[in-house]
C-alpha cells in the first residue's frame, strides 16, 4: 500500500508539472451543472452536528441543560428523526438565550440549520445561518472564531444544495482561513476538501486537484480517518473527470481502503460508486455494474442511493440488458419521491427523465414500464421546474425547461418546444450560464430548421457555435458523467450548421456562407484536439493562405449525415465546394476498409477503393488544380479520414503524391507559416534498435541513424543513452532545428493511448512538448521539425489519427514529419536519407522533400508493389 501511495502521488506531481505551462491558457470561464450534477454534490464532507461529550440520553435527566438539549438534537438528527430534532434545537436556542450564551446559541442555530437543510427546507435553513451569524456579532473575537469557522462550515453546505457554488466556495475559503488561524488542522483540511469540490462542481478539476493533492500527502502521514478516505475519493474523482484513470483508481482503491479500515460503510459505498464510474470510463462495463450494486447496498444517503441507481440505469440502457431495465426504473421512481427538494434531486430528476427519453428512443424500448410515456415524462419535467422556481434557482429552471422543450421536440409538437426553448434560453442568459445556453441556441436552430426558416434556423446555429467559443476552456475539462459528451453535444452543432450553409448541389452557396463554413470546420478540428487533450490549451490566429503560400490549395473534406462535402481554396481564388449524396455510414465504410487494406502489403484490392476516394475529394477539381499551377495539397482532414494517406488516392494511372507535395494540417489556424531556417542545419537524432517494454526490435534503425549522419551534422543517443533525462539534456546543451525519434511509437484516440518509447520510459505528449520547448525558451534554436519515423496509428480506431495531430500541434514544433504506421526499416532508412538530402542541398518545402523522398522509394520496384513501403509518410504542421 505504501508503494501505490508513493506511485500515485509521484504521477499526480508529474501530471501537475505538466499542466503548468498551460495554465494561464486554461484558467477559463466557469464551467457548470449538466444534468448529473448530483453526482458530484454527494461527496462533500459533509458538517456534523456539532460533536459533545457523550452524555446519557435526555430522557434520563430532568434539567433542561442546553447542551444536553444540543445533545439530544444531534442523536435525533442522526436517526433522521428531523422533525423532533427542530423542536429539541429550538429549546436549546430558548435556553442558551436565557442563560444570555450567544455562542451557545449561535452553534444551536448552526445545527438547526442542517436539520432544515437535509429536510430540503432551505428559506428556514438560511434563516438558521443567519440567526446563528448575527448572535456571533455580539460574542468575543476569542470565543466567536471556533464557533463562526463551524458555521460557516454549514452555511458552504446549504449554498452548494441550493446550486450557489461561488458562493459556497468562498464561505469555505473563509472557514478555512478561521480555522489555519484557530492552529485547528483537521477543520482546515476539511474545509479545503469542501473547496475542491466546489471546484469541481465549477468544472476546475485541475485545481481542484491542486488543492487536494497536498492535502492527501499530509494524510498519508496520519492515521486513518474519515476525512482522508473523503479527500482521497475527491482527488480520484477529479482525477477521472480529466482523464487521468489509473491514476483515479489508485486513489479510490486507497480511499476505499481506509474506509474499510474503519468500517464506514457509506464511505466505502460512495468509493465503490466512484470506481464504478471509472471502470464505466475504462470500457468495463461489468465491473461497473457489480460496483454500483455493491455501493447501492452500503450508502446510507438518499440522493447518494438515487445517483449510484441512475448511473446504473443508464448503463443498463447503454449495454441494452432489458431484463433488469424495469424493476432499476420503478426503484429509482420511488426513490425520487422521498428525496427533498434540493438542486441535486432537481438534476436527478431530470437524468432520470433523459434516461427513459433515451430509452423510448431505442428500438428496444419495451422495457420502459407502461406509465413512463411521453406525458408521464413531461409531468415529472414540469414538477422539476416548479420545484426550481421556489427554490430560486434560474439555472436549474432552465436546464428543466430545456429538457422538457427538448421532450416536445421528439413528440415533433413544434410550437410548445419552440416556446419552451425560448424560456429556457432567456433564464440562461439571464444568469450568464453559456455551458447551458448553448444547448437552447442549438435545440432553437433545430426546431427553426423544422419549419423551414433556414436563415433564422443558420443565425441560431451560428449563435450557439460562438457560444461554444467561449467554453473553450471549460467545456474539455468536465467528465463524460457530467457533460453530454464531445460526439452528442459540440460536434453535432457544428456539422449541422455546416450543412445548412452549404446547398447541397453546390451552385447556390455564396462566398459569405462558404467562408462561414470553413470556420466552422476550423473551430470543430479545434474542438476536437481540446477534447483529446482535456485542455484548451492550443492557440488559434487565423491565416491567409495566399500570403503563406501561393502555389497550394487547401482542400476540407466534410463528412456530413446524408453527403460528403469538400470546400476547395484554389490559389488566388474564391472558395468553392462540390457535394457527393452518399451517407456517413458509407464513407466510413469505405475509408476502413481502404486501411486495412493499405497495411496489408501482400493485397491489390486497395485500388478500387483508393480510386474511390479520388473520385470523391479529387476528381471535380482535377482539371482546375492543374490549370491553377498548384504543387502543394493541404488537407484539412476530417473524422476517419486522417487515417488514409492522401498520397495513395488514385486517378486510374498515378498516385496523388506522383503530382503534387501533399500536407496535412488541423487547421490553418494552428499553423505556424515560417519556412526552415536552412543556414547551420543540424539534428539531434536518438533511436532504438532493441526490444523494449514489449515492443519489438528495430535492426534498421542503426543504418537510418547513419544515413541521416552522413547527410547532416548530428547528435545521437542510442539504446542506453537514450532516456528522457538524456534526451532533456541534449535539447538543452546542443539545440537542434531538427528532431528526429527513430523508436516506437502510438497515436491513440486519448490522450493517455498517445507516446513515444525510450530506452526507459514512455513519453507522452505532456513531456514531449515539454521537452521540445526548453529550446523555445531560449528563442534562439526553437524546434523547427520533428521527425517520428516508426510510429503508427492504432489499428481499428476511427479516431487514433487524432493522436497524430495532438502530438504535431502539441509537441512544440513547427512541422512533424511521422507514420501512419510502422513500415519496413528497409525502406525507411532509404526514404530518409533521401528527405535529408532534399531538405539539405534543394531550396523546396519540406512537403516537397517528402514528396521527392517517397518517389524515391516508389521508384524502387520492390517497394513500387504496394503502397505499404512509401505512403504512411505524412508532414503534418507548417509545409513550408
Amino acid at each position: 500500500m505504501a508503494r501505490q501511495r508513493r506511485v500515485l502521488f509521484h504521477r499526480v506531481q508529474s501530471l501537475l508539472t505538466g499542466m503548468a505551462s498551460f495554465r494561464a491558457a486554461c484558467s477559463g470561464l466557469k464551467w457548470l451543472l449538466l444534468a448529473m450534477l448530483a453526482a458530484l454534490l454527494c461527496i462533500v464532507a459533509t458538517p456534523s452536528l456539532a460533536t459533545l461529550p457523550v452524555l446519557p440520553p435526555l430522557s434520563q435527566t430532568s434539567t433542561d441543560s442546553p447542551d444536553l438539549l444540543d445533545q439530544e438534537g444531534r442523536r435525533l438528527y442522526e436517526a433522521q428523526r428531523y422533525p423532533e430534532a427542530i423542536a429539541i434545537l429550538q429549546r436549546a436556542i430558548q435556553a442558551y438565550g436565557q442563560q444570555n450564551n450567544r455562542a451557545g446559541q449561535a452553534m444551536a442555530y448552526r445545527n438547526l440549520a442542517l436539520v432544515y437543510q437535509a429536510q430540503g427546507n432551505w428559506n428556514e435553513a438560511n434563516q438558521a445561518v443567519a440567526s446563528a451569524l448575527e448572535q456571533l456579532q455580539s460574542v468575543p473575537s476569542q470565543d466567536r472564531q471556533p464557533v463562526l469557522a463551524r458555521v460557516l462550515d454549514v452555511q458552504g453546505t446549504i449554498q452548494l444544495r441550493q446550486g450557489q457554488t461561488d458562493h459556497a466556495f468562498a464561505t469555505w475559503e473563509q472557514a478555512t482561513h478561521l480555522y489555519q488561524q484557530l492552529g485547528d488542522d483537521a477543520g482546515a483540511t476539511r474545509s479545503q476538501i469542501n473547496q475542491a469540490q466546489a471546484l469541481q462542481s465549477l468544472g476546475f478539476y485541475r485545481r481542484a486537484i491542486a488543492t487536494l493533492t497536498p492535502l492527501v500527502e499530509t494524510l498519508q502521514q496520519q492515521p486513518a480517518s474519515q476525512t482522508k478516505a473523503v479527500a482521497l475519493r475527491s482527488l480520484g474523482d477529479a482525477l477521472q473527470a480529466i482523464g487521468a484513470l489509473e491514476q483515479a483508481r489508485t486513489a479510490l482503491e486507497e480511499s476505499l481502503s481506509t474506509a474499510q479500515a474503519l468500517q464506514l460503510t457509506s464511505e466505502m459505498g460512495a468509493a465503490r460508486a466512484s470506481l464504478a464510474n471509472v471502470a464505466r470510463a475504462q470500457g468495463d462495463r461489468q465491473q461497473a455494474l457489480a460496483l454500483y450494486q455493491q455501493a447501492a447496498t452500503e450508502t446510507a444517503s438518499p440522493l447518494t442511493q438515487v445517483r449510484i441507481a441512475l448511473n446504473r440505469l443508464n448503463l443498463l440502457i447503454e449495454t441494452n440488458q432489458q431484463a433488469d431495465i424495469p424493476s432499476a426504473i420503478d426503484a429509482i421512481s420511488a426513490q425520487l419521491q422521498t428525496l427533498p427538494t434540493s438542486q441535486a434531486s432537481i438534476y436527478a430528476q431530470v437524468n432520470f427523465a433523459e434516461a427513459l427519453i433515451k430509452l423510448t428512443s431505442k428500438p428496444s424500448g419495451n422495457a420502459l414500464p407502461a406509465d413512463a410515456t411521453y406525458s408521464q415524462i413531461a409531468q415529472w419535467l414540469t414538477q422539476a421546474r416548479q420545484q426550481a422556481h421556489q427554490l430560486g434557482d434560474p439555472r436549474a429552471e432552465s436546464f428543466v425547461a430545456g429538457i422538457l422543450a427538448s421532450l416536445y421536440e421528439k413528440t415533433q409538437q413544434w410550437p410548445t418546444s419552440k416556446a419552451l426553448t425560448e424560456e429556457a434560453l432567456v433564464l440562461a442568459q439571464t444568469v450568464n450560464a453559456p455551458d447551458i445556453a448553448y444547448r437552447w441556441q442549438w435545440q432553437l436552430g433545430r426546431l427553426l430548421k423544422a419549419e423551414g426558416k433556414t436563415d433564422e434556423a443558420i443565425a441560431a446555429y451560428s449563435a450557439a457555435v460562438d457560444t461554444l467559443k467561449t467554453l473553450r476552456n471549460d467545456l474539455v475539462a468536465v467528465s463524460p458523467e457530467v457533460q453530454l459528451s464531445f460526439r452528442e453535444g459540440v460536434e453535432p452543432v457544428h456539422r449541422e450548421l455546416v450543412s445548412l450553409l452549404l446547398t447541397p448541389n453546390g451552385k447556390d452557396t455564396s462566398q459569405e456562407y462558404l467562408e462561414k463554413a470553413r470556420t466552422v470546420i476550423e473551430s470543430l478540428q479545434l474542438a476536437e484536439l481540446d477534447n483529446f487533450f482535456r485542455e484548451a490549451c492550443l492557440d488559434a490566429t487565423p491565416v491567409a493562405i495566399d500570403q503563406v503560400d501561393s502555389q497550394a490549395a487547401v482542400i476540407y473534406p466534410i463528412i456530413l449525415d446524408d453527403r460528403l462535402e469538400v470546400i476547395v481554396r484554389l490559389p488566388q481564388q474564391n472558395l468553392r465546394h462540390f457535394a457527393t449524396p452518399i451517407p456517413r455510414d458509407r464513407v466510413e465504410r469505405t475509408v476502413s476498409q481502404l486501411r486495412q487494406l493499405l497495411v496489408i502489403r501482400s493485397s491489390r484490392q486497395f485500388l478500387p477503393l483508393s480510386q474511390q476516394l479520388y473520385s470523391w475529394l479529387i476528381r471535380p477539381i482535377a482539371a482546375d488544380l492543374a490549370a491553377s499551377q498548384t504543387k502543394t495539397l493541404v488537407f484539412v482532414l476530417d473524422g476517419p479520414l486522417r487515417n488514409i494517406p492522401m498520397a495513395t488516392l488514385h486517378d486510374g494511372e498515378r498516385y496523388l503524391v506522383e503530382n503534387y507535395s501533399i500536407a496535412l494540417t488541423p487547421g490553418l489556424q494552428l499553423l505556424d507559416p515560417r519556412p526552415l531556417a536552412r543556414p547551420q542545419l543540424s539534428v539531434l537524432t536518438a533511436g532504438l534498435t532493441e526490444a523494449r517494454q514489449g515492443f519489438s526490435a528495430l535492426p534498421n534503425v542503426l543504418p537510418e541513424l547513419q544515413s541521416i549522419q552522413s547527410e547532416i551534422s548530428s547528435r545521437t543517443l542510442l539504446n542506453q543513452q537514450f532516456t528522457e533525462a538524456e534526451l532533456e539534456k541534449a535539447i538543452a546543451t546542443s539545440p537542434s532545428p531538427i528532431v528526429h525519434l527513430a523508436t516506437h511509437g502510438k497515436f491513440g484516440s486519448t490522450f493517455d493511448q498517445t507516446f513515444i518509447l525510450t530506452w526507459d520510459n514512455r513519453i507522452d505528449i505532456t513531456k514531449l512538448s515539454g521537452l521540445l520547448q526548453i529550446a523555445d525558451r531560449s528563442q534562439s534554436n526553437p524546434v523547427e521539425l520533428l521527425v517520428l519515423s516508426a510510429c503508427q496509428t492504432a489499428t481499428g480506431d476511427n479516431l487514433a489519427a487524432l493522436g497524430l495531430a495532438g502530438m504535431a500541434v502539441r509537441a512544440g514544433a513547427r512541422s512533424t514529419l511521422a507514420t501512419l504506421w510502422q513500415v519496413s526499416d528497409e525502406a525507411t532508412a532509404i526514404l530518409m536519407k533521401q528527405f535529408y538530402d532534399e531538405i539539405l542541398n534543394r531550396n523546396i518545402t519540406k512537403a516537397e522533400a517528402l514528396r521527392q523522398a517517397q518517389l524515391t522509394v516508389l521508384a524502387i520496384p520492390e517497394f513500387r508493389k504496394h503502397p505499404y513501403y512509401w505512403a504512411p509518410y505524412v508532414m503534418v504542421g507548417n509545409w513550408l
